[in-house]
């Protein structure tokens, strides 16, 4: 008997594979084994998601330094957690765009300065929805650039930024997927507001798992934290207005759009 997933020769009554570590499957595929695999994979406490789910809440240090050091297979890894953030966020999107969209009204934020603000509104939200996952990919170098520069004394490069924030971002984006479903259950005009809180919740969280890796005391944590924000601040307006003309002149955008009433 060989392993099919390494080929590696296997005893008749092995589990697992000696080599890759393997489990050896002996029944045929069934409704029924393929729900317990599932159900293993993204239920069992043991399994790498849920533990790497857990542990960014009670002790991120673990899964990030750890990770940044060599531990490979504790944790579910950063590219393959925020490629799952990616595709939750994106089935998010779609049940939005699908079913929820009519509670979305946002022509009124502006009614005072044109006169087409229902199509304004329109596209302006499903834009913003079209790209949020790009958007999320983007503040990963982003932070992790300014996180560099403002720890720059610091023991970690540039890429081990990246890791940072890979399992910060991704933690964040499937936790708030996952609330947001609730929400748009329960109480879908509620969902806008849901979202602006998913700011303060960010730097909230960000901040947390930084005090823990770089053991940060409250009045550092509250220096760097000025210049953080000083220095996203300045790149968020560089990036707006890069967006903008980038926006204008792919017609994205149009100047009459903005005409007062």
């Amino acid at each position: 008997m060989n392993c099919k997933n390494c080929h590696t020769d296997l005893q008749e009554n092995d589990d697992y594979c000696k080599n890759c570590g393997g489990k050896v499957i002996r029944k045929r595929l069934s409704f029924k084994n393929l729900f317990e695999h599932l159900s293993e994979t993204f239920f069992n406490y043991d399994n790498k998601l849920l533990r790497t789910f857990v542990q960014l809440i009670k002790n991120p240090e673990d899964v990030i330094v750890g990770y940044i050091n060599g531990v490979r297979k504790k944790y579910i890894n950063p590219i393959s957690f925020f490629g799952l953030s990616l595709t939750l966020s994106g089935l998010s999107i779609f049940i939005i765009k699908k079913f929820y969209l009519e509670h979305f009204d946002f022509s009124k934020m502006f009614e005072e300065i044109t006169v087409n603000q229902d199509i304004m509104a329109n596209n302006t939200f499903e834009g913003v929805l079209e790209y949020n996952s790009l958007f999320y990919a983007f503040l990963i170098p982003l932070f992790a650039l300014i996180s560099w520069v403002v720890f720059l004394n610091k023991k970690y490069n540039f890429t081990e930024h990246i890791i940072i924030y890979l399992y910060s971002i991704s933690f964040l984006s499937i936790l708030f997927v996952l609330i947001a479903q609730v929400v748009l259950i329960v109480a879908p005009e509620s969902y806008m507001s849901f979202s602006f809180l998913s700011w303060p919740l960010m730097f909230i969280y960000n901040c947390y798992i930084l005090t823990r890796i770089f053991k940060l005391s409250f009045w550092d944590l509250i220096l760097r934290s000025i210049i953080f924000f000083a220095l996203f601040f300045v790149a968020y307006i560089i990036i707006s207005f890069a967006v903008f003309f980038i926006m204008l002149g792919t017609g994205a955008i149009n100047l009459e759009d903005f005409r007062p009433k």
